[in-house]
């Protein structure tokens, strides 16, 4: 890990930054056949500063950077009391840890995993779910050494097209 970067909450302040992150990460993963019209307006209104603001304001235990140098590399989001879409299971999800590439092999998403996973489990809860994108395999290898352990198959719908992603749970 590099030395440099620390890990906290969000800030309202940090909802610009966010928002240019999420998109850079989110493109790179998913845009495998490049930016479609449903695939820009999905990540222009999930990703709108406004939208970040609003959930780091009414859940301060929601969202968590990883900062290196003042600047935001990684992120992680947590959703509670969210249903999984295999399994039956309600409990909270780990809705997005996102690194950017140049940060990736560096500690920084398994910091900001630890810091979710206690943050879910200070909370009371004692599981935390997630699902990742089939074709995304270095991050389904990464879950998995972080013992989180595959229950099934989701699809995830956009406006028109579906995209398989595994949904992946561990006991905390």
């Amino acid at each position: 890990m590099v030395k440099e970067i620390s890990f906290r909450k969000a800030l309202v302040g940090d909802a610009l930054r966010l928002s240019i992150l999420y998109k850079q990460v989110y493109i790179q993963t998913y845009g495998k056949e490049g930016v479609s019209t449903e695939f820009a307006n999905f990540i222009s209104k999930q990703f709108a500063v406004d939208r970040i603001e609003e959930i780091i304001c009414n859940n301060p235990n929601q969202v968590m950077v990883a900062v290196y140098k003042d600047n935001l590399v990684g992120v992680a989001e947590i959703e509670y009391e969210k249903q999984s879409p295999v399994g039956n299971i309600i409990a909270p999800e780990l809705s997005k840890l996102y690194i950017l590439e140049w940060f990736c092999g560096m500690g920084v998403g398994h910091g900001l995993l630890k810091m979710a996973e206690a943050t879910v489990k200070a909370a009371g809860f004692n599981k935390i779910w997630l699902w990742v994108y089939i074709l995304n395999q270095r991050a389904i290898s990464f879950y998995e050494r972080q013992q989180y352990e595959w229950i099934g198959n989701a699809f995830f719908q956009m406006e028109v097209n579906r995209y398989e992603n595994k949904v992946m749970l561990k006991n905390l």
